[in-house]
């Protein structure tokens, strides 16, 4: 039997563990040694699928981060304060059943009466704020610097270059997804056919005997399918029609050079050109879901029946739609950052980016303001694959690998529920310098639009189990400052010994500490135990 490499804190964690306070009120220990732990083998039941970001890796073999175990052992009924996260994001259904009920409020705005009542800049900004308006679909930043024409532009030459790459890759993908979808819905057929119901079960597929040709071939199909985790042909179906709708909105809505997104009526290339947007958080459409996914993450209503558990009690969410079908514009998130800040938020989310940004600079000093007012901006590190250490990735809090402007930002990749070679997400980017840790972000279900729920993939799902935990300290140990809270993520985690695949390349294989600066994956119930200690 295969067997998990041991944890051991290091030296500096256990002297923070001995040295700051006395912990009286917590008597558990925290998690750093799991030898003879065996590894996960068997498929995640239905019930782990839904949940396995908060399982716990010494009981239940699954890389989580223990944030059952915190709750069942740590904070029990204790009372901790409310804490503001801002979800930067597209749209967010403020209406799920399982978020309803946790957002943030602005009191002193009066609903509907078209006057800014706090004086914030804002007209009815009851529960956050609308950068796109009525907009949502949008083209990449590069194909926007093609668009504007300005051959001085430093980044137009590359911004070309990668344009003819790109369209010709999404057109290529788009036609393969669209064989795939009439091969495997072919082949559902085929097997609904000669089982003679639709539904049936992989092990019937398993089983089945036959010198049909075609139904052999598609026996095989599925079972192909089956090996890749998805566990029906539905599942598949589903899973390839988003990739179909992907690439069909590259092709025809990010990669369009004559599309005009923005209907706000602003210059998005003046910051001080302010007051557009408006009030509605909502999603425009349902398949705006990413926001209302992000914020269950974080914060969807523990334990009340419904379908996802947030990884945060004591959390109001503030929502501000300034991420489109597309790229988002440098002077939204800027504008959004700051009102996060300005509006009370303890915790902002960002689980957006790009490789090309015109006014980073304008990011930057957003991320400076949150640091200086004591807030944690939690970042997704990207679904590329690769080294963000060696190619810029927006946003950001340094120029490269030059020094940082925050003290309180948080980049973080994303791992498959299964310890061990293939922990690593395929598609999460990585960087010794630039990714602070790993947390849960692939097959992560989670809330969407109009009372459903879904499973999706990406480091956009990592952040916000990040910002959950985030949250969890802040509100349990108020006393602690943006950058101890950071510290205590990046200390308490639970140290990863093992080689691992980077990229999705087999053929790639690294240890798991040149791919991260902490060398660790986020757990909650450390990350308590921690906070405890240091109050």
């Amino acid at each position: 039997m295969k067997l998990i490499k041991s944890f051991v804190f290091t030296a500096g964690i256990a002297a923070v563990m001995t040295s700051c306070g006395s912990g009286a009120e917590i008597l558990s220990t925290p998690i750093e040694n799991i030898d003879m732990v065996p590894l996960k083998i068997s498929e995640l039941t239905e019930a782990e699928k839904h949940n396995w970001g908060h399982l716990d890796l010494v009981k239940d073999t699954i890389p989580g981060m223990s944030v059952d175990k915190a709750y069942a052992e740590i904070i029990k009924n204790k009372k901790g304060e409310i804490v503001i996260v801002a979800v930067i994001d597209s749209g967010i259904d403020i209406e799920h059943e399982d978020l309803n009920g946790v957002l943030w409020t602005n009191k002193k705005e009066i609903p509907g009466n078209g006057i800014d009542d706090d004086n914030n800049g804002y007209i009815d900004d009851i529960h956050g704020w609308n950068f796109l308006g009525d907009a949502y679909d949008e083209q990449l930043e590069f194909v926007r610097i093609i668009a504007k024409g300005d051959e001085s532009n430093p980044q137009y030459a590359a911004a070309v270059a990668e344009y003819d790459e790109k369209y010709q890759e999404a057109l290529a993908n788009k036609q393969r997804y669209d064989q795939i979808y009439e091969m495997v819905q072919s082949a559902d057929e085929t097997i609904s056919k000669h089982l003679g119901k639709k539904e049936y079960t992989k092990e019937e597929v398993a089983a089945i005997d036959t010198d049909k040709a075609d139904v052999k071939q598609a026996a095989a199909m599925l079972q192909n399918m089956y090996a890749n985790g998805l566990d029906s042909s539905t599942a598949a179906l589903s899973a390839i029609k988003e990739g179909v709708t992907y690439f069909s909105d590259q092709v025809n809505v990010n990669l369009n050079k004559d599309l005009k997104g923005r209907t706000t009526g602003d210059n998005p290339d003046d910051l001080t050109d302010v007051g557009y947007g408006n009030g509605n958080v909502m999603p425009s459409q349902k398949d705006e879901s990413h926001g209302t996914h992000v914020a269950g993450i974080i914060a969807a209503e523990r334990n009340n029946g419904k379908g996802a558990n947030g990884v945060a009690n004591n959390v109001q969410i503030m929502s501000l739609r300034a991420v489109p079908n597309g790229d988002e514009y440098d002077k939204d998130i800027a504008l959004a950052i700051r009102y996060a800040v300005d509006n009370g938020a303890k915790v902002i989310n960002g689980s957006f980016g790009k490789y090309y940004s015109p006014h980073s600079d304008w990011v930057r000093d957003a991320i400076a303001y949150a640091s200086d007012n004591d807030v944690i901006f939690v970042n997704a590190a990207g679904n590329e694959g690769i080294d963000i250490d060696t190619k810029d990735v927006y946003p950001n809090d340094a120029i490269g690998t030059g020094t940082e402007v925050s003290k309180t930002f948080i980049t973080v990749g994303a791992l498959e529920p299964k310890y061990g070679p293939s922990m690593i997400a395929g598609f999460s980017n990585y960087g010794k310098i630039n990714v602070d840790v790993f947390a849960p972000g692939a097959k992560i279900y989670s809330t969407t639009p109009e009372n459903e729920y879904d499973t999706k993939g990406g480091t956009s799902m990592a952040a916000p189990a990040v910002a959950g935990v985030v949250a969890l300290v802040r509100s349990y140990y108020p006393k602690l400052t943006a950058a101890q809270v950071k510290q205590v993520i990046l200390d308490s985690g639970i140290p990863v010994m093992t080689k691992v695949v980077v990229g999705g390349d087999a053929t790639d294989v690294r240890p798991f500490s040149e791919l991260t600066k902490s060398a660790k994956m986020v757990n909650a119930y450390n990350a308590l135990i921690m906070a405890s200690q240091m109050k």
